[in-house]
């Protein structure tokens, strides 16, 4: 048997640098992964994803050229260059991250299936054969979580794919429906109409992405539409049947029944915590209903030492959560400090095009709390440097407290929305006030530029 000071359980985007941190203090620390390096992030989620999306947007462009008066004799696509190039970034990415690893002094990576035995204890059912028993004094769970599925009639036997599935997919589907019109959906349906298929978005919430501002969520669905992408909304698919060589989805739209004939189905209904296979009750993890790892502010388990990371305790899924997730952890145990979840900024971004990327409060939830604030908004055909580029689609929009003058919460919906949202965001950090912002100088003619432009609609 062997003994560790640290043991982590998966090498996502939270259990990868802690590994590193903890071995280079001098703590003799193992890593298991049961797959791949990298967890969802490097290679079934945001890296092969977005590198998909940017040969999409590069069909987009090239089918619109015409506007900028540059003439085409038209396209194809290559699905086998797209996933060829898809696969040597996440390799390239994946390579480099357990390299990393393995020149790690300390650390012992270790490939199997990890299971809790006893307190702190877990046998490791190893991918080259055998078993190793490891105990640790400190546990760290980072084993993230999978695409939930959900129970439909016929779903299981007429077969479906799903966000990591699709990506292996070498044909563009005649026409993709997609069960689940979450940011995942969004992303994979305009990339996939843009490689050539018909979509039809299947969305139960009466507005899709019930969590924006009707607003922001009404311009999310503008400019799918206008890429004759059918998206609705108050809709449930009752069952699926194989029927003549095609697929039909039986949906019932605000009560009233439909068939919808596709040739391929996605399934991106939320996700799914992995811990069934890590028999969490033998070492005192307690789990909610949701399979969820349940943590305190601190990311403290129910048992003694042993903490969980990333997607397996719910909440906010992004990569980059994953990852504050381990500067929290970190800092405390290493550096002394009292770091918690409770307050931090959540940002995000949604990587359709144009983006959505947003942080901080709505303004539907400012308004529920009884908050006093001013709410600013400026449409994209207003920015100048969305003119000049030719995309115009979209909005600015920032909630902020009427006495402070500062900044609640941000939304973006425009070309690089993403980044303009971080740039609120760190006037946010910064405590600077929208005031401020109006009269900044800012270089002509950036997308940043326009947040002068943004507060100028508040009375100062």
């Amino acid at each position: 048997m062997k003994h560790f000071d640290a043991l982590i359980i998966g090498s996502g985007q939270g259990g990868t640098p802690l590994a590193k941190k903890l071995a280079k203090n001098g703590w003799k620390t193992a890593l298991v992964e049961k797959n791949k390096v990298g967890g969802t992030c490097v290679n079934v989620g945001c890296t092969p994803t977005k590198t998909m999306i940017a040969s999409a947007k590069t069909a987009y462009i090239v089918g619109g050229s015409a506007k900028y008066g540059i003439l085409t004799d038209g396209f194809r696509v290559d699905m086998n260059v797209i996933h060829s190039r898809k696969d040597e970034v996440v390799e390239s990415f994946r390579n480099g991250s357990q390299s990393g690893l393995e020149q790690t002094e300390n650390l012992e990576l270790i490939f199997g299936l990890a299971t809790f035995t006893g307190e702190r204890k877990i046998k490791v059912v190893l991918n080259n054969g055998g078993e190793e028993e490891i105990t640790a004094d400190k546990i760290f769970i980072d084993t993230g979580a999978h695409p939930s599925i959900p129970d439909i009639e016929g779903l299981n036997e007429t077969g479906y794919y799903t966000s990591t599935s699709l990506l292996k997919l070498q044909e563009v589907p005649e026409h993709l429906l997609i069960i689940g019109g979450g940011y995942v959906g969004l992303e994979f349906g305009q990339m996939y109409r843009r490689f050539g298929s018909r979509v039809t978005i299947i969305e139960h919430n009466k507005q899709l992405l019930p969590n924006e501002d009707d607003d922001i969520a009404a311009e999310v669905l503008k400019f799918l539409q206008e890429e004759e992408i059918a998206v609705t909304t108050n809709a449930e698919v009752l069952k699926i049947k194989k029927e003549n060589g095609s697929i039909n989805a039986h949906v019932t739209i605000g009560g009233k029944d439909k068939i919808i004939q596709c040739s391929h189905i996605l399934v991106s209904a939320g996700r799914t915590p992995n811990t069934k296979d890590l028999n969490l009750g033998a070492t005192g993890v307690e789990v909610n209903d949701q399979d969820e790892v349940i943590v305190n502010e601190k990311l403290e388990t129910t048992a003694k030492d042993i903490y969980a990371l990333g997607d397996v305790k719910g909440g906010p899924e992004f990569t980059h959560i994953a990852y504050n997730d381990y500067i929290i952890v970190y800092n405390n145990l290493l550096n002394g400090k009292n770091e918690s979840t409770k307050n931090r900024m959540v940002p995000y971004t949604m990587f359709t095009d144009p983006q959505l990327g947003r942080v901080g409060i709505t303004e539907k939830e400012a308004v529920e709390k009884g908050l006093h604030i001013k709410v600013a908004k400026l449409p994209m055909t207003h920015v100048a440097r969305a003119i000049e580029t030719g995309d115009t689609r979209g909005v600015m929009k920032a909630v902020v407290d009427a006495d402070s003058g500062k900044i609640l919460g941000a939304a973006v919906v425009g070309p690089e929305g993403g980044e303009i949202m971080s740039v609120l965001q760190m006037a946010m950090a910064g405590g600077i006030t929208y005031q401020v912002i109006a009269d900044m100088v800012f270089a002509h003619p950036l997308y940043a530029e326009s947040l002068n432009n943004l507060f100028m609609t508040l009375s100062k």
